[in-house]
This record gives structure tokens, C-alpha cells and sequence, in this order.
């Protein structure tokens, strides 16, 4: 009996066979094509997957992070230092650290209208910060190098 059905199936694959050659071949080749590019779009989904872990895993680390010590200013920011006569004349004689020297310096071009109208970043200077600057026009971000030579 098993014989029977070996060579009942034996027959039955040779005509599946030869029924695929009768009709066009281009068409199978698509459908191979088309069912193998799931297949190919599958593969990055599984690549993704371990991604949501590795974003998880910061999380956990950011919260361990939460609990250590409050940031500190640096030293040499929070530094007092002596104005000189030219750079005291604009800010004050009291020994300032820098960011409270660039903060008066602020104070000063904004209130005698200095910073120029048409760039914001350039500052024109009146004659007590040609003394400081050295010069009668200063960029913003030259203002900090330039006051850096007053300040002791």
C-alpha cells in the first residue's frame, strides 16, 4: 500500500511540474521576487527591536544619575578680581569676577544706547570703553577678550 501512494505522488509532482512550464515563467519569477521582499523588510524590524532596549537602558542610568551632588560654578568664573582705572570707570572700583564684569558692561551699553541699531552684535563705544576696548567699534564676542586685559 505505501508503494501505491509513493508513486501516486510520484505521478502527481510531475504534472504540477509540468503545468508550471505551460504557463509564462516571468510570472512566477515575480512572485518569488515580490515574496521575497517582505522577507528582506522583516530582517531590519528584528534590527529595531534591540534598539527600544538600548533607549531603555539610558533611562535607567539617567535616574541613578538624579541622585549625585549638585554642580558647582567653577572657581576661577566666581574669582574676584581688581578692575583697572579705565575698566573701573565703566563698572565700578570693587574687586567683580568676570561674569559680573561682563554682566556691568551690559548694564552700561544698554543703557547709554551703544549696542548699534542695524547688527545687534556689534557695540560702538563712547569715549570711557574706547579706553577699554582699544578701539571705537567691538563685537560682543570680543568683549570678553578685550576686558580680560583690565582685570587683575
Amino acid at each position: 500500500m505505501a508503494t501505491a501512494k509513493k508513486t501516486a505522488a510520484k505521478k502527481a509532482a510531475p504534472a504540477k511540474k509540468a503545468a508550471a512550464p505551460a504557463t509564462k515563467a516571468a510570472p512566477a519569477k515575480k512572485v518569488a521576487a515580490k515574496t521575497a521582499a517582505p522577507a528582506k523588510v522583516a530582517a531590519p524590524a528584528k534590527k529595531a527591536a534591540p534598539a527600544k532596549k538600548v533607549a531603555a537602558a539610558p533611562a535607567k542610568k539617567v535616574a541613578a544619575k538624579a541622585p549625585a551632588k549638585k554642580r558647582t560654578a567653577n572657581a576661577a568664573f566666581m574669582k574676584e578680581l581688581t578692575p583697572s582705572a579705565a575698566l573701573a570707570a565703566v563698572v565700578g572700583a570693587k574687586p567683580l569676577p568676570r561674569t559680573e564684569v561682563v554682566k556691568q558692561l551690559w548694564v552700561y551699553i544698554k543703557k547709554h544706547g551703544l549696542q548699534d541699531a542695524v547688527d545687534k552684535r556689534m557695540i560702538n563705544a563712547d569715549v570711557k570703553l574706547k579706553e577699554v576696548f582699544g578701539k571705537a567699534k567691538a563685537t560682543m564676542f570680543e568683549m570678553a577678550g578685550l576686558i580680560g586685559k583690565h582685570l587683575k
